[in-house]
């Protein structure tokens, strides 16, 4: 018995667009935000959501690249965190001029590539499962981060955090963040690596005999996770101001949440970049929801969790319907 016509194309969007349900998902939580609080649909609101949770959705999408091939970087909180530390202790050091900015801020951008370089190397190289030992290298750089700024504090030069939360020809600077995420990932998803990395994440050993450079592809996946999450720390810079060896601690599993959320499965083989900075917001949008909902304090965790879950549910029926 053949699939109906319009199934058959519903299911082929789907297919193309699996950030699609996040993206209803998003809309509708725009929608109770706006109930609850008339007021969080105004620009301003709009605004101060992609300013906090820029960074997430940057750590959502480097975690996709690992996730896509079938593995997992649970350091990414900690490689943001390590950036975090290295830049602002290094503008501090360097005289804080917009000079040493620069400097420092292209430190850290290398910090977090080699830490992600290294990751890849831990897991492809020595064939460990990467959910272990990209923990243990999170401990590592945490544990580095702490040794470069024990404490948090030490604020960076105010024209750092103005330009982040100010404008350019009265557009808010973090719109022309979210504009180069943009197309780094409309470029991204258009190159034969993106290909490359779903076919290992979806059969890494069908790859391999078709000749394939798996150990390549999967390390370089690691490498662009850590590029990532150094540019998460440099918005983490401007959204605090200051420096905080833990900051990306609870960060971690938020961007697994983030990509699970998008359309992204956790087996490899299938996703969406754009998705996974949907899910980011989504986030931040069930953040909002519970505290505009007039949630007591001591229940907005449980909450939270429950939102989450609801919305990763109605994620995976919208997939499953129409994929039968």
């Amino acid at each position: 018995m053949s699939m109906p016509q319009s199934t058959s194309r519903q299911r082929s969007v789907f297919e193309r667009f699996p950030f699609i349900p996040a993206l209803g998902i998003l809309v509708a939580l725009l929608i109770l935000n706006g109930i609850a609080e008339p007021r969080s649909m105004s620009y301003g609101a709009i605004t101060g959501l992609i300013k906090t949770y820029l960074a997430l959705m940057f750590l959502a999408v480097a975690q996709s690249f690992v996730v896509f091939s079938a593995d997992i970087d649970l350091s990414v909180g900690a490689i943001l965190s390590l950036v975090n530390v290295v830049v602002v202790v290094l503008i501090e050091r360097l005289g804080g001029g917009p000079d040493s900015v620069l400097l420092a801020c292209l430190v850290g951008v290398l910090v977090g590539t080699l830490a992600g370089v290294f990751n890849g190397l831990v897991v492809v190289g020595l064939r460990l499962q990467p959910i272990v030992a990209t923990f243990a290298t999170g401990i590592v750089f945490t544990g580095l981060a702490l040794w470069v700024l024990p404490v948090a504090g030490m604020p960076v030069p105010q024209a750092f955090w103005r330009t982040y939360g100010g404008r350019i020809f009265e557009i808010p600077f973090v719109f022309y963040v979210v504009i180069l995420l943009a197309v780094f990932i409309w470029l991204a998803v258009r190159t034969k690596y993106i290909i490359e990395l779903m076919a290992v994440g979806d059969n890494r050993l069908a790859a391999y005999q078709s000749g394939l450079p798996v150990t390549r592809i999967r390390i370089k996946a690691f490498a662009l996770c850590g590029l990532l999450s150094a540019f998460a720390a440099l918005c983490i810079i401007g959204d605090t101001a200051s420096g905080d060896p833990v900051v990306g601690n609870a960060m971690t599993l938020y961007s697994v949440a983030a990509v699970v959320l998008g359309g992204t499965a956790l087996s490899g083989g299938s996703g969406s970049l754009l998705g996974s900075a949907i899910g980011a917001l989504i986030l931040g949008l069930i953040n909002s929801f519970v505290f505009f909902a007039g949630v007591s304090s001591e229940w907005q965790n449980f909450a939270q969790g429950v939102a989450v879950l609801v919305a990763l549910m109605a994620g995976v029926l919208v997939t499953r319907r129409i994929s039968k």
